[in-house]
This record gives C-alpha cells, sequence and structure tokens, in this order.
C-alpha cells in the first residue's frame, strides 16, 4: 500500500486539440492539504474537473487511482459517493432555502411515505455546524440571511454531510473579511485532524502557506514541482507559477499627475432594502489626470456603492453630482455614464462583468459594437482585429476569440471585461478590486497596465479589500468608514496602520 488516498497519474485533457494538461502527476494522503497553485489558465480548475468528473472518465487520458482502486467516474454524483467533494468558487447554495435544507440538499433525510424528515435534518445540521464553529446559525432560517463567510462554511458542512474524505476548496476565502478567513483556516485544520484530505486553491498565497502541507505548482497544463511546504516560501511559490524570479510585486513606471478631471460633489447612497439608511453619506472627492487614486475602507464601508453610483449602476436611490473637465455630466445610468467618459470594470465580474453566452471577442467589443455597425451589419473584419489587439495589449490567454467567455480562467475572463471598457476610450476607469480571485503574475500584468493608462493621462480610481495593493500602486488614497469619508491621504511613506486606524474610524 502506498498510503496514499489519491494518485492521479499522467493526466492529459485537450479542448479542441489544444493541450490543457499535459501529463499532470497528483497524490495526497489522508489528513493531508495539498496546495495547488498555478497562475490563470494554468490548468488548475481544469484538473480539479477531471477529478470531480465533471469532464468524465473517457474524455481525458490517465489514470486515477482512489483508496488503492482505478476510479473511472463518469458523473459527479459518483464522485461524490466516493467521497470526493469540490466547493466552487461560486457557492452553489439555495439563497430562499434554510440552512439545513441546503445541508441536505439532494441528499434529504424522509419518512416513510417519502415526507421529509425535518427534525431530523435540523438536528444533524446543527451537530455538522457545531464542528464547524458555528453554534449560533439557526438552522431553520433561510441561507440568505447570512453572510459570505457563514456561506462557505454552510457549504463545507454541506460537503461534510456526503462524507467527504477529500475536499476541493476552489478560491475558498475570495470575498471573506480577514475575521472570516481566520475561522475558515481554522476549520479546515480541524478537517485535516479527523483524517480529511483537502486541496486547496488559493491566489492568496499566505494562507497557502499557513494551511498547506505540501505545495504542488503546475504551469501552463504542466507539472512543474511537488515541494513540502517547510521547504517552500511565498517568493519560491511564485517563482515556480511564474517561471521567473519576482523582485517586485508592484512595478514602477512614472506618471505625470495633471489637472482636476473629475469631481464627485455630496454622493449619498440609499440602501435599496432599507431606504432610511444611507450606505454612502454626503461623500465628495476629487481625482487629476493621470492620478491613481485608491479607496480603501472594510467591508461594509459603502466603497462599492460609492463608484457605482458615480457610474449610474447603483440598484437603490442615490444623490449628488458628478462633474467632468469643469461640466456637470450626467451619469445616471452606465450608457449615459460610458458616452461621458467614464468606464467601470464591476467587483463581480460573474454577473456583471462577462456576458456568458457570448463569446470572448463578443464580450471584448460589446460596449462599442457601434463603432463597427454599418447599415444592418456588423464589419466582422473591423471588428475581429479590434479583439486581437486587444488580445495582445492585455496579454489574454485564450485558444480563440471565437471561444466562449466561460472557457477562461478567472484572470483572463477579468482582462476580458477590462479590455471591453477601454475600447470605450475612458477618461475616467473604475476599478472596483480588479486584481480578486486572480494570480500574481495576472496581477502584476494589471498593476502595469493602470501605471501605462495612468501615463497616458486617464484618471483611475481603484477600489481593493488589501491595503498591500491600495498603497503599492495608488498615488493618492480616501478612506471610508460606514459610508463616510474619514482620511483622504497622499501616498507618500503612507503606511497600512494609518489607512486601517481610519477605516476604524480611530483617527
Amino acid at each position: 500500500m502506498s498510503g496514499y488516498l489519491l494518485e492521479m497519474k499522467g493526466i492529459a485533457k485537450r479542448f479542441d486539440g489544444v493541450p490543457a494538461l499535459d501529463g499532470i502527476d497528483l497524490a495526497i494522503r489522508p489528513g493531508e492539504c495539498i496546495g495547488l497553485c498555478g497562475e490563470n489558465g494554468a490548468g488548475k480548475s481544469t484538473l480539479m474537473k477531471v477529478l470531480s468528473a465533471v469532464y468524465p472518465h473517457g474524455s481525458w487520458d490517465g489514470e486515477i487511482v482512489w483508496d488503492g482502486q482505478p476510479l473511472r467516474a463518469r458523473s459527479v454524483r459518483e464522485t461524490e459517493e466516493a467521497g470526493i467533494i469540490i466547493i466552487h468558487q461560486e457557492l452553489m447554495l439555495v439563497p430562499e432555502l434554510s440552512v439545513a435544507e441546503n445541508i441536505f440538499l439532494g441528499n434529504e433525510i424522509t419518512l416513510p411515505g417519502g415526507r421529509l424528515d425535518y427534525p431530523a435534518m435540523n438536528r444533524r445540521a446543527e451537530e455538522i455546524l457545531r464542528g464547524l464553529r458555528l453554534p449560533d446559525v439557526n438552522v431553520v432560517l433561510p441561507v440568505k440571511h447570512y453572510g459570505g463567510g457563514h456561506q462557505q462554511l454552510i457549504e463545507i458542512g454541506k460537503a461534510l454531510n456526503k462524507n467527504a474524505r477529500l475536499l476541493i476548496l476552489d478560491e475558498p476565502s475570495a470575498s471573506l473579511s480577514a475575521s472570516e478567513i481566520d475561522v475558515l483556516l481554522g476549520t479546515v485544520r480541524d478537517l485535516k485532524a479527523r483524517g480529511v484530505a483537502c486541496v486547496y486553491i488559493s491566489h492568496k498565497l499566505e494562507e497557502v502557506a499557513a494551511i498547506c502541507d505540501t505545495i504542488v505548482v503546475i504551469r501552463d497544463g504542466k507539472h512543474i514541482a511537488t515541494t513540502p511546504m517547510p521547504q517552500m516560501s511565498v517568493d519560491r511559490i511564485i517563482a515556480q507559477m511564474c517561471g521567473r524570479e519576482m523582485n517586485q510585486m508592484y512595478p514602477t513606471l512614472p506618471h505625470a499627475i495633471g489637472e482636476v478631471v473629475m469631481e464627485a460633489r455630496h454622493i449619498t447612497c440609499y440602501d435599496p432594502e432599507n431606504p432610511r439608511r444611507k450606505k454612502v453619506d454626503d461623500v465628495s472627492f476629487q481625482v487629476r489626470r493621470g492620478e491613481i487614486l485608491g479607496i480603501a475602507g472594510i467591508v461594509g464601508a459603502g466603497r462599492t456603492e460609492l463608484v457605482t453610483a458615480i457610474f449610474g449602476a447603483y440598484p437603490g436611490r442615490h444623490e449628488g453630482e458628478v462633474w467632468l473637465e469643469g461640466q456637470r455630466v450626467d451619469t445616471s445610468d452606465p450608457l449615459k455614464a460610458i458616452r461621458a467618459g467614464f468606464a467601470l470594470v464591476p467587483e463581480d465580474r460573474k454577473h456583471h462583468g462577462i456576458v456568458r453566452d457570448l463569446s470572448v471577442g463578443e464580450n471584448i467589443t460589446l460596449s462599442v459594437l457601434q463603432r463597427y455597425a454599418h447599415l444592418t451589419r456588423i464589419d466582422d473584419g473591423e471588428e475581429t482585429s479590434a479583439v486581437k489587439e486587444q488580445i495582445a495589449r492585455l496579454a489574454l490567454k485564450t485558444a480563440s476569440p471565437a471561444l466562449p467567455i466561460t472557457a477562461l480562467s478567472g484572470g483572463n475572463q477579468q482582462k476580458a471585461v477590462l479590455a471591453r471598457m477601454l475600447l470605450t476610450g475612458p477618461k475616467v476607469l473604475i476599478l472596483d478590486e480588479p486584481t480578486r480571485g486572480v494570480d500574481v503574475g495576472a496581477k502584476f500584468e494589471i498593476y502595469r497596465l493602470m501605471l501605462e493608462l495612468a501615463a497616458q493621462g486617464i484618471a483611475i480610481v481603484m477600489v481593493s479589500s488589501e491595503l498591500a495593493e491600495v498603497l503599492g500602486v495608488s498615488d493618492r488614497v480616501l478612506v471610508l468608514q460606514e459610508g463616510r469619508l474619514r482620511g483622504d491621504f497622499l501616498n507618500d511613506d503612507l503606511s497600512q496602520e494609518t489607512v486601517l486606524a481610519a477605516a476604524l474610524g480611530q483617527s
């Protein structure tokens, strides 16, 4: 016996003749946590879809050995019955159902005659959540009543109810706060102690280093290295992922800061569900030509609400004025904002950024289709030329512009959304969490592009939950706290402590 719970040997997968995986090996023991690392498009998600039978046996080459026996699963249900459970970045919960109903979804306890045994499911759900350090969750309430951190742990509870022996966590902390991440990592440690094996996929390499026993790095679909974590460092993981040393996380590029180009005056946003509550309360600020303005604040500070209101995309009632180049402009809806010279790359690219039914190229040109329209038809040649230019400009990895946008990795989907907004020729570019779910190499490319755009005179407003990122690329930093502006700092030796104090209302 090898002692391995899982062995993946020589896994290869092609899409339209293009290799996505080329001979990947991975092995994991009970109670071990593997950190699966690689840049966007490296093949991490594809490998996990092979393991969980999203891509069934026969659609890929190689061998999977599970608990000493060949695994030839043809459906996700088969892998789940074996004990292999994947938790996707987009949670698979039904908001209107109760916590217990979500935990037992597809695996309900029934009474004679087929009726659901709610008391038994509620008791079992409470027992599971106590083990996940969530004793105060009311399991009969709809899951929508709980925040992202609780929902992530409820999703893990759902997996444990299926008797998970191997848990695959794909970007589990992407939308969690720092305190919620601590709870998540503690939960993973508890699972390891109970003998549950874990594959942890995250671009937050500090988390990977803190929780994982072994690091497996893949690059361009190839297995690069498998190394015990004690022999690794974050810098070494990055070097293996990128194939190069990254001595500097944040690039530098001189860019002149000019006159005021945009001014927001007295922006106020009301909570759509409680119109008496203000999500943003009388915030005014300016941004200059060629300036990168970072907006910081803890979760719930009103950052996204502020920038979506400026762009005309806030779903609730809002007030205030937007001025561009000395003239008041109408940004009451996104189309008017784009025509005025604004562009927004939204926080949630899955729901508000990409159009899932369209191709990569169609997503890129969506905002400027009229540019390629001649009478009743689109000039395909002109459109394709523009798409290829944007793909090259942003180093977007895609086998073809005709590929479905959903076939791309998260980071490359983000680049496609950014390419679309850049085609509008904005004077003010708003980036809301531009590197969320993006690997370190793609982050570097996005930072460099931001600096190049600033050097061209575009004003950039960037919202980010990562203080290091805000300080790494911004010329000036605004800090929001409970919807109010608490600080406006030049980024000249500005410290994280100063920004955090303002974000907590202690400055």
